[in-house]
Order: C-alpha cells, then structure tokens, then sequence
C-alpha cells in the first residue's frame, strides 16, 4: 500500500493532483471558520450581545491552540512527504509515533495552562466587567475540548500528506455538522447558555480527533504507527518541527490582531457615536476575525493542500513540480 500511495503522487498529473488536495484543504479552513461564526450567531439569538463579546474574548485561546497544532501537523506532514519522497519509511514512521505523542500532550498542557492563567487571558484579550461573567463560563468548558482539538487539527494536516485530502476535509466537516446541529438544542431547547455552545462546540471537536485516530491507526497509507515510536526523540522531533514554524507564526499574528483589536474596541469603541446607540462596545465587539481570516489563508491553504505533492516531487526530481511550484509560489 505505501508503495502504491507514492507512485500515485509521483506519476499522477499535476493539475488533478493540485485539485484534489487544494480544494480539500480550503473547504476544511472554511468549514473550520464556522465553529465560532455558528456559535456567535446561536449565542446572539439565544443569549445577546454580552455573550457574543465573551466569544470573541476567548476564541483567541483557540486560534493559539490551532498555532501549536499546525506547527506540529504541518511540520510532520511536510517531513513525512519528504521521506516519502526518498522512501525512508522507517524514519517517516518515527516522525508520525512521535507527533501524536505530542499532539496529545501539547493538547493537555495547554488546557492546563489556559486554566491556571484564565484571569490574565481573559483581560490581555479585551473581557469587561458586564461581559466576563459569559466568558468565564465559556472559557471553563471550552478549554476542556482543547485536547482534541489540537489533536483533530493536527492529524488532518498528517492525513492530507498521506493522500487522504478528502477524509481530512470531511472529518472536518462532520464535526462542523454535529456543532450546528446541537447549538440550538442546547441553546434553545435546554436553555443551557454559554455551557451549551461550549459543549455543542466540543463535541464536534471530540468527533473530528476521534476520526482521525481511527484513519492513522487502520487508514494510513504511507505510514504505520506503533507503539515504540511514540516515544519522545529530540533528535526525530527536530527533523519536523522547524518545518511547521511558519504555520505556527501565521496564526500567532492573527491572535495578536485579535487582542489588539479587541482592546482598541474597548478603550475607543465608545467615540463612534454612530454606533454607540445601537450597542455599548465596551460590552459587544462587532467584529469577528475568523471571517477575515477565511479570505487572505485561502492561498495559504492553496498552497500547503499542495505541499504534499510538491515536497515529494522535488525529492524524486519531478520537473513538472518543480514548475507548477513556481507558478503557485507566483
């Protein structure tokens, strides 16, 4: 089988195979964009504008668990197409034991630590005192979903270098689905408040990690994940973090916009006196990031869906990578 999976991305054709891993990779981004665009429209609806300030508040702390996701991910997958390239299996094994094994430790430390410094989180990112009450209580649930959300976002960057863009896409997708679907249960019918977007938010994300463990355990075409490469190996780790750096600075620079945004709405949001009777800004900040952010990263994701294809073409010496990579790159 990973035999087979390497000639397929060594011998297809360029444009189908751009096409099947790009167009995968974007709708992913897009469907990953609506967890918080979903839950500020049930929470408008269900709880006000005080609890759609709170969402904004907090959804910093997952853009920061998407960066150490993405880092890892990334950086694995873009080694493990490397070593498919020079068909290393065994060290693309090494490299795929150990990334999981900090996906899933990553993802609990930082649950850990968003909880111990929530109070500090809270005000650097903009909460006041009429709005911190809703996002104190959607900050304590949703950091209990962080795990597998680094964990699901992780393995879909590994699963998309395996040759699977499709099942990284609707593994996405199906988390996505179960959130709209028990936002208003849980809203609405249950009357659960911010606790209900919260959990109706986890569940998709405990979904789409469970997914992709299932695909790397008994899916996987290019690797075979064990138990003795799990073990941490700094020497192993090396070889793919670096790689994954500029996926982890991406999304740290756009939770540094989103804090300074949020503050800026705070301290000057009032002085807009054409908005000032429609909503107190020091409570409700009309602006959510994650719609810009789909826009500008659909290049990006163009080009890493892609990744894949171009780091294992340039190792075997494709020529037709080497200028349909020029052209993206362009």
């Amino acid at each position: 089988m990973i035999q087979n999976a390497n000639n397929y991305l060594a011998e297809e054709r360029i444009g189908k195979l751009l096409l099947k891993f790009s167009i995968p990779c974007i709708m992913s981004l897009l469907v990953s964009s609506l967890y918080n665009i979903v839950d500020q429209i049930f929470i408008g609806r269900g709880i006000g504008y005080l609890g759609n300030g709170a969402t904004n508040v907090v959804f910093p702390i997952t853009v920061i668990s998407l960066a150490i996701a993405l880092m890892l991910g990334d950086g694995a997958a873009a080694y493990l197409s490397l070593c498919q390239g020079k068909k290393d299996v065994k060290s693309g094994n090494k490299s795929m034991g150990n990334v999981v094994m900090l996906l899933v430790v990553s993802g609990v430390i930082m649950a850990v630590l968003f909880a111990a410094f929530k109070s500090q989180i809270l005000t650097a990112f903009g909460a006041t005192k009429n709005n911190l009450p809703y996002a104190n209580e959607y900050f304590d649930y949703i950091i209990l979903g962080i795990p597998f959300f680094v964990v699901g976002n992780g393995l879909n960057s590994i699963i998309r270098a395996d040759g699977s863009p499709k099942f990284a896409m609707i593994t996405t997708l199906v988390g996505c689905i179960i959130n709209v679907i028990l936002d208003p249960i849980a809203i609405f019918a249950l009357h659960m408040g911010m606790m209900g977007a919260a959990i109706a938010t986890i569940a998709g994300q405990i979904v789409t990690a469970i997914c992709g463990i299932v695909y790397i355990l008994f899916r996987a075409k290019t690797f075979k994940l064990a138990w003795n490469n799990m073990i941490p190996n700094m020497a192993v780790i090396d070889n793919f973090v670096p790689l994954g750096i500029s996926s982890f600075l991406t999304q740290i620079s756009i939770v540094v916009i989103m804090g300074v945004m949020n503050n800026v709405l705070v301290k000057y949001g009032a002085m807009c006196s054409s908005f000032i009777q429609a909503f107190p800004f020091d409570d409700h900040f009309d602006m959510h990031p994650e719609v810009y952010q789909c826009f500008p990263s659909v290049s990006w994701k163009t080009c890493n869906g892609y990744g894949a294809v171009i780091t294992q073409g340039l190792c075997i010496k494709r020529s037709a990578c080497y200028r349909s990579s020029y052209v993206i790159w362009s």
